[in-house]
């Protein structure tokens, strides 16, 4: 299911360098949807800032905070053979959160898109469990791409 190369397409809406390239997003997004069986059809990545993440969480989740990413899978591929979908990145918080996990930005910003991706292939993180799953995938796809 995996041998179409993905359409990974990222816009920078904020002053903040993104320290990935986009060998990185295309490469990962292979990667990954090798190892999950899946096809990413296409895929927007967008860095916003706090306000523009704040709004988006509002309007779409009927949430009031600042988050890493909200993603939105848009096609109804029952079998992940044609994922399309959008994730809102917001990078200060990314950038926040790397000195918080004292990780260098590229780590972290790689582990919030692979975060999404995993998203947007089928995977939740409401539960303890979810989040556990998460996380290990997530710690299994930074080895894979380093």
């Amino acid at each position: 299911m995996a041998d179409k190369q993905p359409d990974i397409q990222v816009f920078n809406e904020t002053d903040s360098d993104i320290p990935l390239s986009s060998s990185t997003f295309d490469s990962t997004a292979t990667t990954l949807s090798k190892s999950e069986d899946c096809s990413f059809n296409f895929v927007e990545i967008v860095y916003v800032d706090q306000e523009e993440i704040v709004r988006i969480n509002k309007e779409h989740l009927e949430r009031d905070y600042i988050t890493d990413i909200i993603t939105f899978r848009y096609d109804n591929s029952e079998d992940n053979s044609a994922i399309e979908g959008t994730m809102f990145c917001c990078a200060p918080r990314i950038r926040e959160q790397a000195k918080e996990l004292n990780e260098s930005p590229e780590k972290e910003f790689l582990r919030i898109y692979i975060h999404g991706l995993l998203h947007l292939a089928g995977y939740e993180d409401k539960t303890n469990d979810q989040k556990q799953q998460m996380t290990a995938r997530e710690d299994f796809y930074l080895n894979e791409v380093e």
